[in-house]
């Protein structure tokens, strides 16, 4: 009787550790997932954002010269897009319009709505002043409000051009409703590029931090530990890494590859590593 007891006891225990394991492996399941999905949110706001300045130098292109990019030149704009530029005295007003309803880009997003690009002075002079303002904007049915300010900074000592970025506005995403909140300052060098009339042979490198909360609770600092490079040719970062400090979770690092042009990112998150698709 008490043999029969005791390898009941041994039994109730192999469950329990089995059903315990199961948990914690389904715990760990989850916690991936709901981490994947907030970077991956976060880094959608910041390419957002980033891609605005993108869109506003092509589209200034496209208004003043007639020239036409293509999607096999990295162009974010579509032939649905109307673009007018005051071209009477300064300030300028540059609309961009991708229409009331979505508008399928050459680089595969759909947007809609307007972006209203306001300069106080040409972008490569000194202490000029490009301000971009948003009205019922969307990019892939996310809605964005809020302004970016660049602000010409000149040349650094290595004789690079140098903008800085300030960016405040929200983001409320499709999938879940989730608003999220950024606020930005960051310095973007003008390192190749810069001698050729065309936007897509550019290559800027950018440096900064950023606040990110959002609806659901969290909140985050972002600090760009090894600049981010932003080739206009490709659509995504190819490089560069970003410390991610949540109020009430690990540290967590961000890394967009070695330079090679591709959607795939790292989360790592101390010993774990994640792999992430950049929207």
């Amino acid at each position: 009787m008490k043999k029969l007891r005791n390898l009941f006891l041994m039994g109730l225990l192999f469950v329990g550790l089995t059903f315990n394991q199961a948990c914690n492996k389904t715990d760990s399941a989850i916690n991936n997932d709901r981490e994947t999905i907030e970077t991956t949110d976060e880094a959608l706001t910041e390419s957002i954002f980033d891609e605005v300045q993108e869109i506003s130098d092509q589209a200034w292109e496209r208004g003043t010269t007639g020239l036409k990019s293509t999607s096999e030149d990295g162009s974010r704009l579509g032939d649905c897009v109307t673009i007018t530029i005051d071209t009477i005295s300064f300030p300028r007003v540059m609309t961009i319009d991708f229409g009331e309803v979505n508008c399928l880009c050459d680089d595969g997003k759909y947007r809609r709505g307007q972006i209203i690009v306001t300069f106080t002075g040409r972008f490569r002079r000194p202490g000029a002043v490009i301000t971009h303002t948003f009205q019922n904007f969307y990019v892939n049915d996310n809605h964005v409000q809020g302004t970016k300010i660049k602000t010409n900074l000149g040349f650094n000592p290595d004789g690079f051009m140098q903008f800085r970025n300030e960016e405040n506005g929200s983001i409320t995403m499709i999938s879940n409703g989730n608003i999220i909140s950024w606020s930005s300052v960051k310095t973007r060098t003008w390192i190749e590029g810069f001698q050729t009339p065309r936007w897509m042979d550019d290559v800027y490198l950018i440096e900064g931090n950023s606040a990110v909360s959002s609806t659901n609770g969290r909140s985050v600092s972002r600090l760009i530990t090894s600049p981010l490079r932003r080739e206009l040719s490709c659509r995504h970062f190819v490089s560069g890494t970003v410390q991610i400090t949540p109020a009430e979770a690990p540290q967590r690092i961000l890394d967009y590859g070695d330079g090679t042009c591709d959607n795939i990112a790292t989360v790592t998150i101390g010993d774990r590593i994640i792999t992430i698709t950049l929207p």
